[in-house]
Parts: structure tokens; sequence; C-alpha cells
């Protein structure tokens, strides 16, 4: 292979193309090396999160729009990881939807793949949250790191539904915008260039992950009801804090805005630029 040929990004259109024949492939993974794929991507998420927590950690005497930003750089860990590392998140395959509307795959086989990943992506989020609960590290920086992890997760209780619809479009758009231009790049470092600008800029400006609500959410849960004396001294308003609000006000509208952000504002409009069949093609 030539040099020209190993540094030179794909075009668009091969780009759509990759994505197509990546979700065919995806579709066909069986169950469990699928849900495996699945918990680590969850997992790896879920660190991303813990990076971008410890960091947001004592910064307050920094400007918002700077601690965003580093919390955003330290948060692409977590997509880094997936998409070298190999593993399925339940957001970047909204890009599967591709494959469905080319008719290379069935309904119920996209609908299987994001069911699994789903599902796979909250137990690898849990369980790491779990750990990280463990481990104890949100009683560091004399418990500053707790303090900061439970304000995010409050702040992740939007009593506006549509809010959190909208917030979770934007997300997936960037997300999934990170993860096509990945599919541009013949390298590692091209792969990892091309996720640090979308994904830094959807967590600075505020945004909202489904499969990162997995572990903020579930961490900060289990921060106020294993360790109440901790939650009570940090002198976070925890009320609005449950699980059945984690749920209803946050995971299901913004998974929901995921699926609309990346699916049909990335997916189905790329689809329909590059591989949609034109009429004059068909007569």
């Amino acid at each position: 292979m030539s040099i020209e040929n190993r540094i030179d990004s794909l075009t668009p259109l091969e780009m759509a193309e990759k994505v197509e024949t990546a979700g065919v492939r995806k579709a066909s993974i069986p169950f469990w090396p699928l849900f495996s794929l699945s918990i680590l991507a969850g997992a790896y998420v879920a660190l991303g999160a813990v990076f971008a927590t410890t960091v947001a950690t004592g910064a307050s005497s920094l400007p918002y729009g700077v601690v965003r930003l580093l919390m955003g750089l330290a948060f692409c860990l977590g997509l880094i990881l997936v998409v070298v590392g190999g593993a399925e998140l339940f957001t970047g395959n909204s890009l599967l939807v591709m494959a469905w509307a080319s008719k290379k795959i069935n309904l119920g086989a996209l609908l299987r793949n994001w069911s699994i990943v789903y599902l796979g992506n909250f137990v690898g989020s849990v369980l790491t949250a779990f750990l990280v609960f463990l481990a104890g590290q949100y009683t560091y920086g004399q418990g500053a790191v707790g303090g900061v992890a439970l304000n995010i997760a409050v702040s992740k209780i939007h009593p506006d539904i549509l809010q959190a619809v909208a917030l979770g479009i934007l997300c997936n758009m960037l997300v999934c915008l990170a993860i096509w231009l990945t599919y541009s790049a013949k390298t590692v470092s091209g792969k990892i260039l091309a996720i640090i600008f979308p994904i830094t800029a959807f967590v600075a400006a505020g945004f909202e992950h489904s499969v990162a609500n997995m572990y903020f959410l579930p961490y900060a849960l289990m921060i106020k009801g294993f360790d109440p004396a901790f939650a009570t001294s940090s002198k976070v308003n925890l009320t609005s804090l449950t699980w059945s609000s984690s749920l209803l006000n946050n995971l299901l509208p913004v998974t929901l805005g995921n699926i609309i952000g990346g699916a049909i504002f990335i997916g189905a409009m790329y689809w329909s630029i590059y591989l949609r069949k034109k009429e004059s093609e068909i007569s």
C-alpha cells in the first residue's frame, strides 16, 4: 500500500458505503459477542465520565466554558476506547439505519442490535459505577470529587421532557458525526483526532448522552443510598434525584433524542445524499 493510500482520507461517498457495510456486519453479530462488546462500551464510556468528573473537581475558579472544555477533552477517552479498542455503543449504532434504509438488513435486525447493545451498555455502565463507588473514588479531594458527581447527576434531572429530548438530539448528532468522521481515517491517530472535537463539543455544550448518563445517574444514586452521611455532608440538594426521575426525566427522553439525532438527522440524511438510488438510475 502506498503512503498516499495510507494517509489520504476516504471521500464522503466511500464513508457512506463503509458505514453501510459495517451496519450489515454489526447486525449479524451473535448475541453473546454483541452483548459482551456492549458491556465493554458501557464501561469505556463510564471511564471517560470518571475522568471528566475528576478533571472538573476543584476547577470552580475557572470560567464555566473552560471547565466544560476540559471535561469534554477528558470524556473523549470513552469513545476513543470504543472505536480503537473495539466495542458496541448504542448511540453510535444509530448509524445502522443506513444499512436498513438500503434494505441490507431488516427492521427486526436493526431493533435487535439496538436492544442488545442498549442493555449491554447499561450493564457495563452500572457495573463500572459500582466499582468506582466501592473504590471510594468519590471521597478523593476531601470529598470534592463526590460533590461534583452529585451535582452533575442532579443537573441531569430535567423537569422539561422536551428539553431533555432536544439535548439528546444535539448530543447524538455530534457523537454520530464523530463516528462518521472516523470512517474517513485510515490510521489510529486519524480516528482519535476525528473523535476529539465533536465529543468535546457535546460535553462542553451540556448536551445529553444516554450511555454516559447510565453511569452518572446510578453512581450518584449509589452515593446517596449507600453513603447517606457523605451525601448529606456534600450539601447538594438530592431531593429530585431518584431512580424514577432518572429514568423518566432523563434516560427515556434522552434515549429518544439520541435515536432521532443519530438515526434521522445524521444517518438518514447521509443515506439520502449518498446511497439512495436516484430515479434516473432506476428508470
